[in-house]
């Protein structure tokens, strides 16, 4: 494409010059100009033209000079002297009027033209008709990769500078929001889990800074957790050790005088002991089920023998409290894939609740259903003056009344505890409520894949 916008470049410069040419070498053809010869033209002989045209042929034109007879037979060369007779083809130029174009060979060399009829009177000692500028095209060749060589080199530094210049930007733009983040990830190391990045938007780095921002909220949470946790464990304790030094440092100073006195401070310390061992125990239960370290021996549980285990074991509390269950379980129930002994801590711990904390002479739904390819257990019961936050109850020492004591009503990790066991066990547990306020436990399993267990059709159990 450059080496043709060279030719037509050059085409063009001939055109304009051949006119000039053609004045020029009929200037030459007068020994005598007519300005001093009474505007009479003596034509120079041969020799003579010939001679003042290879002294003046430089100064006509850039190109080679030629000039042709009316057959466009070259008749003078001033580039050589064995083109004679050679016959050159010409076409009218589409963009000067009077002025033709054409290539030939001259020499064993490619040449691009522009001609030009001599003007006036033909009086031209070699009887020439025409003049000829020609430009061998190897010439223009190398000049245009010589012009797009300089143009290359040109376009080649200033794409270098702009290169370097849009580096700089956004290496800058890249290095400065990770220095931001690098920054705020040392903050958060030191302690100062509130720092946050202002990195938005929908590109890379955005999508970082959001992904930073969400994890520093969360490793935040996790630390405020932990810390409440710390102080709920520190809270629960204390009130049983306390009670624990102090009725044992009673018996061990002999305050307590009578035998009644002393069976009684011997009663709380055995049970404030087993308070604080059940709560170890399930501190360590929560901790290990959270590790993953808490082994499951998962096998195919018969639900609804399961079920009813559980109502004989939370049967007698029940009654004394005038409370009534009412267990409705399909026949067709399919077993469950569980660890049985987990599941046992599960249920005991849901059933358990609803006995303690159900409003006295009212009734406990305890229920199954199959929901898709897992089971789902219900147990449902009312709620009395503090109604609990369905949201909440799974967080570890969570009580909907606080003013219940640990003693009355547990230290507020079985159900946390009981969640991440169903979880453990590929299932759900949930809570929520009904429409008519009763609170309901929802423990979801997956089905076994063995054979679904059957039962002839029974009635529904009343407690």
């Amino acid at each position: 494409m450059v080496r043709d916008l060279e030719f037509a470049s050059v085409q063009n410069q001939l055109d304009r010059q051949v006119a000039t040419a053609a004045v020029a070498v009929r200037a030459q053809e007068c020994q005598v100009a007519p300005a001093a010869g009474n505007g009479v033209c003596r034509p120079a002989t041969d020799s003579d033209f010939v001679e003042r045209l290879n002294r003046n042929a430089s100064r006509v034109g850039t190109g080679r000079l030629l000039l042709l007879d009316v057959q466009h037979n070259v008749v003078y060369d001033s580039g050589a002297s064995d083109t004679f007779d050679v016959k050159i083809s010409l076409i009218q130029s589409a963009h000067f009027a009077n002025v033709f174009e054409g290539q030939t060979t001259l020499g064993g060399e490619s040449y691009i033209l522009a001609a030009m009829q001599l003007p006036g009177k033909r009086i031209d000692p070699l009887g020439a008709e025409w003049v000829v500028l020609a430009q061998p095209q190897a010439f223009i060749a190398s000049a245009a990769v010589g012009n797009l060589a300089i143009r290359l080199l040109e376009a080649g530094g200033a794409a270098l500078i702009a290169a370097m210049l849009l580096i700089l930007l956004v290496s800058r733009s890249v290095t400065r929001p990770l220095t931001q983040l690098a920054a705020a990830a040392e903050d958060i190391a030191a302690g100062n889990y509130s720092r946050r990045v202002g990195l938005r938007g929908e590109d890379e780095i955005g999508l970082l800074g959001s992904a930073f921002n969400r994890m520093a909220e969360a490793v935040e949470r996790a630390r405020k957790a932990q810390r409440d946790f710390l102080a709920n464990v520190s809270h629960e304790l204390k009130t049983p050790l306390t009670s624990l030094i102090g009725f044992s440092h009673a018996l061990v100073e002999g305050s307590l005088l009578s035998e009644a006195e002393r069976t009684r401070a011997a009663h709380i310390v055995n049970e404030e002991s087993q308070r604080v061992l059940r709560m170890a125990q399930e501190l360590l239960d929560l901790a290990r089920v959270e590790a993953g370290s808490m082994t499951m021996q998962i096998e195919a549980v018969d639900l609804a023998g399961q079920l009813e285990q559980e109502l004989e074991i939370v049967r007698p509390r029940a009654r004394s409290r005038g409370l009534s269950i009412r267990m409705t379980v399909p026949d067709d129930i399919p077993p469950v894939a569980a660890d049985p002994e987990r599941l046992h801590q599960i249920l005991d711990n849901l059933l358990d609740n609803s006995v303690k904390y159900a409003p006295d002479g009212s009734a406990i739904e305890l229920g199954a259903q199959l929901s898709g390819a897992a089971v789902e257990t219900v147990v449902s019961n009312p709620v009395g003056q503090h109604r609990p936050d369905p949201d909440r109850m799974f967080d570890r020492f969570y009580r909907a009344d606080p003013s219940r004591s640990a003693a009355a009503g547990g230290v507020g990790l079985g159900l946390s505890i009981s969640r991440e066991l169903a979880a453990a066990m590929k299932g759900r547990l949930w809570a929520d409520f009904d429409e008519a306020g009763n609170l309901r436990m929802h423990l979801q399993l997956p089905a076994s894949r063995g054979t679904v267990v059957r039962k002839e059709p029974a009635p529904a159990a009343v407690a």
